[in-house]
């Protein structure tokens, strides 16, 4: 909406959404957890009373004059990451695929070779993966690209090159920190399409890459966003034990210990349609207790990654279990629900059900871990810069 001939017939339905936090998708719950996000597009309770108050006003119209310029506005067709780095280094085409215009949720999954696009082991600093414009943006509902390389020693490096979802189009890693790849591999997409009533034919989805400069080497090695599963079945990694019985609210809980100190700069919640909340949960080896992130409003259509401030980051100990909750909402009283009479199971489907986190991690050794730590506390007992 770019006027307000286009804002004003929406403007209860807008001071609604507001108040209910729905809009703008942000769906952590405020009371508990971390607060301070890099990407925080939350509106402050002073920011809600002024649309409720100008809707309760008669929503008038200010002056024309004094509206800021129009936004530049993506068709689709550029890639986001370009803003902040430029173009990418280099950009991967999946094989080609035709999506029909009407059936069901539709998978392409296949291997590429990932050949002579460098000549010597480099660090990722960002990644990003869309559809083709304009019709394979429409239709690609997410996707996984992820690489396998290896050097000529035979040393091997995994890690995506690109996730993307509704609400997620790329990564950016953190200062320092940087994901490692070899010249020689394979790539594995995993690309879910969803059907739009016209015929898309030989979409090919794109994952492009944000390099290091050649022989840079960053302070810190990561993987990227890595997956954890809430899964009670033994060793499960997709949560296939998920079982909603009609009319039911149910919660499943999924532990994983740390093996080494890890730094999390991001907390991403995966369920489908019946999902309501998920959190994390840090135990640390002493047993104490610290809910990280909670998300208490959660709704498929928006994939949000939180990224959390560098400052408040969670600096976990080796031997921390990592905790996350899911809970399921399928009564009539969730307005996502398709259909509360439905048992429901595990399935890629979005009317099956899923339960995993996506948390960007980045492993640290001891020595960096414990320089992090005095970094961090020599920055909290830090005067405040005031007036």
């Amino acid at each position: 909406m770019l006027s307000y001939d286009e804002v004003r017939p929406w403007a209860r339905r807008i001071s609604l959404k507001v108040q209910a936090r729905e809009m703008p998708p942000w769906h952590l719950d405020l009371t508990t957890g971390i607060q301070d996000y890099k990407n925080d597009i939350s509106l402050t309770d002073e920011q809600i009373a002024t649309i409720v108050t100008w809707v309760e006003s008669g929503s008038p119209e200010g002056d024309p004059a004094a509206l800021p310029p129009l936004p530049e506005l993506s068709d689709g067709s550029d890639w986001r990451m370009a803003e902040q780095l430029g173009p990418p280094d280099f950009v991967m085409k999946a094989p080609p695929y035709t999506i029909a215009a009407n059936a069901q949720d539709q998978w392409w999954v296949r291997n590429t070779t990932f050949e002579g696009v460098i000549d010597e082991p480099r660090y990722v600093r960002a990644t990003e993966l869309k559809g083709t414009y304009p019709l394979g943006v429409r239709v690609l509902h997410h996707g996984h690209a992820m690489l396998s390389s290896q050097s000529a020693d035979g040393q091997r490096a995994s890690g995506p090159i690109g996730r993307q979802g509704v609400g997620k189009a790329g990564d950016r890693f953190p200062d320092g920190t940087g994901m490692l790849i070899y010249p020689s591999g394979e790539i594995n997409w995993n690309l879910h399409y969803f059907p739009i009533d016209e015929e898309v034919r030989s979409e090919r989805a794109e994952a492009a890459v944000w390099l290091y400069p050649r022989g840079y080497e960053p302070e810190f090695a990561t993987r990227g966003e890595q997956f954890f599963a809430a899964d009670t079945g033994p060793g499960g990694l997709w949560a296939q034990d998920v079982l909603l019985p009609p009319n039911s609210i149910k919660s499943q809980q999924g532990v994983r210990v740390l093996n080494q100190p890890a730094l999390i700069t991001s907390f991403r919640p995966h369920m489908h349609m019946r999902g309501s909340a998920q959190s994390l949960e840090a135990v640390y080896p002493d047993g104490r207790r610290e809910m990280l992130a909670r998300v208490d409003k959660y709704n498929h259509v928006w994939q949000i990654a939180y990224e959390f401030e560098d400052g408040v980051a969670p600096l976990l100990p080796k031997g921390t279990s990592l905790v996350i909750t899911t809970t399921w909402d399928n009564t009539e009283d969730n307005p996502n629900n398709p259909d509360h009479r439905q048992w429901v199971v595990f399935g890629q489907r979005g009317v099956d059900e899923m339960s995993h986190t996506w948390l960007g991690i980045t492993y640290l050794s001891d020595d960096q871990f414990e320089h992090m730590v005095a970094e961090r506390r020599r920055s909290m007992s830090a005067p405040k810069a005031g007036p």
